[in-house]
């Protein structure tokens, strides 16, 4: 094969390559603000149980609640091909977050 189309070919090879990583970070982007807009609207969920929470005198941490939680979001983790653990590590942020929230509507 002459050197100019060997060339060609890896040229050819970046700039394919070029295109899927930028049609990857386009999905990833998109997928972040997804992720972003989700998480906005859970804790505005949050915010409105942590008030009825301190309305009614009830402690701002439920962990038979936390406990489910985190054995369901394992289980789709697993479904979705996402380590689980991380998974857990994510949801324990989370909750440990939603937790300080409740607490300062109860002070």
């Amino acid at each position: 094969m002459p050197a100019a189309h060997v060339s060609d070919d890896l040229s050819d090879d970046a700039a394919r390559a070029a295109q899927l990583l930028l049609e990857h970070r386009a999905s990833i982007d998109r997928l972040d603000a997804i992720l972003v807009y989700t998480l906005g609207e859970r804790f505005k969920h949050t915010q409105n149980v942590g008030r009825l929470k301190a309305e009614h005198d009830l402690p701002p941490s439920d962990p038979s609640r936390e406990e489910q939680q985190i054995a369901r979001l394992e289980d789709l983790a697993k479904e979705a091909d996402l380590d689980p653990e991380f998974a857990k590590k994510f949801l324990n942020f989370i909750i440990q977050e939603v937790i300080r929230h409740h607490k300062a509507h109860q002070e």
